[in-house]
């Protein structure tokens, strides 16, 4: 994907020079291997700064909530889905957008990098391979092998809403089983799903890390944040532990587009998607629904409809 640059700061230059927007939000190479970071250009001079490799993961829709500029954003498949949700949920007016749309090819998991070697110096991309220079190490390596887990069962890589792309759509991939580690966990006894939740949890250190990149956890006061009243403790006990999980993902049911953001900035390697991706799958199955894909219409958890399915009312 580094052959979108040329394209991608032509395009955010123009709109800057043509004054179509005030900022442009894309990606600068970070302090260390393999962290982009967010770049906000305001100037076609600071355009210069962007990059665009398999290692831009942050979902930029993230700093959208609430703004009042004209912006021009850089967005992939999952990122474009965010966006059509803060507009549904008026957190942003299209109208004030330049979605600069990215067609996807999938984002490196750089902690399948970090397991080769113990000091990772350089992780550069050459078409379908990676190469990664380390201490005492020197390889090549496919990037297939070395994807986010949600990139390997992405369905919808292209941008679903732009006003610009900077590449043709990549090939659709229609032959892997989505739900599969959703259906693993489903098929699981309840103690063993007891044990394999607690076993997923106990590293977690309350950072909120997953919280603060998500870019459906907008509320500008989280119910972790409460005092009057207090939902939860902030300490490690168990029940706040799992608390704060399971409600942060029934929050997004119905919203979440699988972007990775969780999983990604976890600072313990915690997959937070495990969660989501089951709700994800229930609206699925339940109402044929996947967050992000139409403006046209509103997500079923905040629409009534007379044939909503009703089963489990008894």
């Amino acid at each position: 994907m580094i052959d979108y640059i040329d394209k991608i700061k032509q395009i955010s230059k123009q709109i800057l020079t043509d004054c179509r927007v005030d900022m442009v939000i894309g990606f600068r190479q970070g302090t260390v291997p393999m962290m982009n970071e967010p770049c906000f250009a305001k100037t076609v001079d600071d355009v210069d700064a962007f990059v665009w490799d398999s290692h831009c993961g942050i979902n930029l829709a993230n700093y959208l909530t609430g703004r009042k500029e004209k912006i021009g954003i850089i967005a992939k498949g999952c990122d474009t889905r965010n966006i059509v949700t803060h507009i549904i949920e008026n957190k942003i007016d299209r109208d004030r957008l330049y979605i600069i749309g990215v067609p996807c090819r999938g984002m490196v998991d750089r902690r399948k990098v970090n397991a080769l070697c113990d000091s990772i110096y350089e992780v550069t991309e050459q078409g379908d391979t990676v190469k990664v220079t380390g201490e005492n190490l020197d390889r090549q390596l496919a990037r297939a092998d070395l994807l986010q887990e949600n990139c390997t069962t992405c369905v919808h890589p292209n941008p679903v809403i732009y006003d610009e792309l900077v590449a043709d759509e990549v090939e659709v991939h229609t032959d892997v089983d989505r739900w599969a580690d959703v259906k693993k966990i489903e098929a699981m006894g309840s103690d063993e799903k007891w044990s394999y939740f607690d076993d997923l949890l106990k590293e977690c250190i309350r950072c909120y890390a997953c919280r603060n990149a998500c870019p459906l956890c907008y509320c500008p006061t989280c119910f972790v944040d409460e005092s009057k009243p207090q939902w939860m403790g902030k300490g490690q006990d168990e029940t706040d532990v799992r608390t704060f999980h399971f409600l942060r993902a029934y929050h997004c049911a119905g919203r979440c587009t699988d972007c990775g953001a969780c999983a990604r900035a976890c600072p313990v390697g915690i997959d937070m998607r495990v969660f989501t991706r089951k709700l994800e799958k229930d609206c699925f199955d339940l109402y044929g629904w996947e967050a992000g894909l139409t403006l046209d219409v509103r997500p079923p958890l905040d629409t009534y409809q007379a044939d909503d399915p009703e089963e489990f009312i008894k």
